[in-house]
């Protein structure tokens, strides 16, 4: 069997006189890895609930344009002096949003209501001359997401 000549590094490293790492040095690398990790994960936290956010709002413009078309492709309701129009809903609904609207008074109802409108001076009649405005507003989770405003003739 032949013998292998080692060189002198070799040689150092196989009798442990190597340099290694020392222990600040280790917990310095640990100490940069956790902070990007934190950063990394924050910054992917944040993207998330940006990205949901953006989503709900999404789903709810689409539910009220969805909305105001379908009021729109409705028969004209004419409203009784000083009240409001009815109109349908859409349906299905998504889990966890609501469709509503406001009344002649600016509050808002759970129903679908048309208010007749003076588009002269952009204000509330109480007799019905043949407009109205449909405003919507849509929550999810009880929080309002958007408002939409229409008109109906």
């Amino acid at each position: 069997m032949k013998k292998v000549a080692l060189t002198s590094q070799a040689r150092k490293a196989f009798r442990g006189s190597s340099r290694g790492f020392t222990l600040v040095e280790v917990l310095i690398t640990i100490a940069l890895i956790g902070a990007i990790g934190v950063a990394f994960f924050s910054f992917m936290s944040a993207a998330t609930s940006a990205l949901i956010h953006a989503d709900e709002r999404t789903i709810a413009e689409s539910l009220a344009r969805s909305q105001l078309e379908f009021v729109k492709n409705q028969g004209y309701e004419e409203a009784q002096i000083g009240g409001e129009a009815t109109y349908d809903k859409i349906t299905p609904i998504p889990y966890g949003y609501t469709i509503g609207s406001f009344n002649h008074d600016d509050e808002p109802v759970e129903d679908i209501v048309g208010v007749p409108w003076d588009s002269g001076n952009s204000t509330a009649v109480y007799q019905d001359n043949g407009l109205q405005r449909i405003k919507l507003v849509i929550k999810h989770s009880d929080e309002v997401v958007i408002t939409m405003e229409g008109y109906k003739r």
